[in-house]
């Protein structure tokens, strides 16, 4: 059970906060949307733009928008209507995100509005991310708010999570800035579905990205996600060349992406275009939305696309909500002595120094101090 705030009830988080919610933290309003100019557009002509944020390259007519529904045409200059209306902002372990190199038990409160610039048949949250923002309760929390909020709670970090934080990207910048100079980690979770530039320029402020990679199929990206593959890849690739700390997370869906030809193309690539000391995670299915009759991953799945895995190179490599299995723990790739050890979002003994395995010494990469 997570604590903080949840809007909607989604995530299985309580319906009540574990901790007395701030002042500054006002209860929800329906349709609170205040817009703001968007950074990444250029105009076409007097009155139509076209949307850079994405690779969707969106040329909008006025009084329209975009698939994502938050950026908006207004007589020739583009909006953003997620901004400072966070439809959903609540306390997790960071092991939730999930990352597993970056400050192992600590607590990072998430944020994310309404709108996405996909359309996953397996959306999680698809109540908060497949609507407008005039849809869903939202709380009014500029980013100062939003920062000494975190900081009244005591987190680590702030996280762009849940939903997708390419769609609220002046918002997630000002609030990251803002937490930078506050002594806040910026923690970003993304389907990775965003242009070079203002990835390269948001680059600047996260100090690690969790990118989902849904699939190494591009026609799954087609048909299952309403994207395409190839950028997805380029967000991954450019992470790594600014030297953000990357993980990714693999959702094994059955029948849909679950194929070992495919899964271990991906973690070949993986090695050959990232590095082997990427963390992958296999995270399980479970049954909702437009895929509500498939069944839950069998773990023998898990284990099997693991073993793919680790086979094709890659060090660290793990298996993400099924609790208790020994894929949540760290290994070292070196000697192979257990490091970290994860009973679901509990953290046990870490046998880290400096970074660096207690047995060996060997560097394990990650956000540690």
């Amino acid at each position: 059970m997570t604590s903080g705030l949840c809007l909607l009830g989604v995530f299985g988080c309580s319906p009540k906060p574990a901790k007395p919610v701030t002042p500054s933290v006002q209860l929800g309003q329906k349709g609170l949307v205040r817009p703001v100019r968007a950074r990444w557009f250029s105009p076409l002509d007097k009155l139509r733009v076209h949307c850079q944020l994405c690779p969707k390259q969106c040329e909008l007519e006025n009084d329209t928008r975009g698939p994502c529904r938050v950026r908006e045409n207004r007589e020739g200059q583009l909006y953003s209507l997620a901004y400072g209306n966070p439809a959903l902002l609540q306390q997790d372990p960071v092991e939730r995100k999930p990352y597993f190199h970056v400050h192992p038990g600590s607590r990072a409160l998430s944020i994310s509005t309404a709108g996405c610039n996909l359309n996953c048949k397996f959306c999680e949250v698809w109540d908060m991310a497949l609507v407008a923002p005039e849809e869903v309760y939202a709380y009014d929390m500029p980013p100062k708010s939003v920062v000494a909020h975190a900081r009244a709670s005591g987190v680590r970090a702030l996280s762009y999570a849940f939903g997708e934080p390419v769609i609220f990207y002046e918002y997630m910048a000002d609030v990251a800035a803002e937490a930078k100079e506050a002594g806040l980690l910026n923690l970003l979770h993304t389907a990775g579905y965003i242009q070079p530039e203002p990835l390269r320029e948001l680059s600047r402020m996260i100090d690690a990205a969790n990118v989902d990679l849904k699939s190494f199929d591009p026609e799954f990206y087609q048909k299952v996600v309403g994207g395409e593959l190839e950028p997805v890849l380029d967000t991954l690739r450019l992470l790594r060349e600014e030297n953000v700390h990357l993980e990714i997370t693999n959702m094994v869906i059955p029948t849909l992406n679950d194929d070992d030809a495919t899964i271990r193309r991906m973690c070949r690539w993986i090695v050959d275009e990232l590095g082997e000391d990427v963390p992958l995670h296999f995270a399980r299915f479970y049954p909702l939305y437009k895929l509500s009759a498939l069944p839950r991953t069998p773990v023998s799945t898990l284990d099997r696309a693991r073993r793919i895995a680790m086979e094709a190179g890659l060090e660290f490599t793990y298996i993400a909500r099924v609790t208790g299995h020994e894929g949540e723990n760290t290994f070292c790739p070196t000697c192979g002595e257990l490091l970290i050890e994860r009973v679901g979002f509990v953290v046990g003994e870490m046998r880290l120094e400096d970074g660096r395995c207690r047995y060996c010494g060997r560097e394990i990469p990650g956000k540690w101090a």
